[in-house]
């Protein structure tokens, strides 16, 4: 084993720690946090594999953008940042949740197991690609998904803001 396969092995266990705990903490404020903490994982995991344009765009839109919105929404709407009781879910509906988890980890491994050239010995052969084949792929196939995103994520800012102003005055609009 290599020391980029130690650095691959510990980038994708931060990255998976991180997601379980964003999805099991019961404070908004720390899930948005070690959000952060998965992305940057993440786009560690990339970098090791070679896509450095990638892991920069990950890093600077999702990490810099998409959690500084949603923690910016956070504090805009004044939402708690303690823990959340009253919205918890049952027993019934945790042990609901983990079976569905599980079952789609399970899913997705059976689909992309072969693809990764199955047992270890067997590993696929890597096809350089470059940085304008990247940017005529983001530029031209997903330039549509891209925009919609970025109107979606106006439309929460937007809307975060007029909560916030409805919750100030203490009345509807």
């Amino acid at each position: 084993m290599t020391g980029l396969d130690l650095a691959f092995a510990a980038a994708a266990a931060v990255a998976a720690s991180a997601g379980l705990l964003a999805v099991t903490t019961r404070h908004v404020v720390h899930a948005a946090l070690w959000l952060v903490v998965a992305l940057l994982g993440v786009a560690g995991v990339v970098l090791l594999l070679g896509a450095e344009l990638v892991a920069l765009v990950l890093v600077l839109v999702y990490v810099g953008a998409v959690v500084v919105l949603v923690l910016f929404a956070l504090m805009l709407t004044r939402a708690p940042i303690g823990p959340d009781r009253a919205h918890a879910a049952g027993p019934g509906r945790t042990i609901l949740a983990a079976v569905v988890g599980g079952a789609t980890t399970a899913l997705l491994l059976s689909v992309l197991y072969p693809l990764a050239g199955g047992w270890p010995g067997q590993l696929l052969t890597r096809r350089p690609v470059s940085t304008s084949q990247v940017a005529a792929q983001v530029f031209s196939t997903w330039v549509w998904p891209f925009e919609a995103l970025s109107l979606l994520l106006l439309a929460a800012l937007v809307a975060a803001l007029a909560v916030s102003r409805i919750a100030a005055r203490g009345s509807t609009p």
